[in-house]
């Protein structure tokens, strides 16, 4: 499955292409923010495979969020936090 989860920026670090740190409800990764240079530290931003590739406002992060953690292997698979889930595809 291949999910773009928001997140929040909480480190820009100095480095070409553009990269931070993003908080993904509690887990943090580092991002290429180059697809998304308007992201500052504090923004919300959508990340698909390790590219933030597009912001968003908190509102729509947090209902995101909320039907994420609905379905929990959906975070813990994309994030790699844990073993992905048995069953058939």
């Amino acid at each position: 499955m291949c999910l773009g989860i928001p997140g929040r920026v909480v480190e820009i670090l100095d480095a070409d292409p553009r990269m931070g740190v993003v908080d993904f409800d509690g887990v943090r990764r580092e991002v290429c923010l180059a697809y998304a240079p308007e992201a500052g530290l504090g923004d919300f931003v959508i990340v698909h495979v390790g590219f933030a590739i597009s912001t968003v406002d908190e509102e729509e992060a947090a209902r995101t969020l909320a039907v994420l953690r609905a379905i929990p292997d959906a975070l813990r698979t994309e994030l790699g936090t844990g073993e992905e889930s048995g069953g058939a595809a």
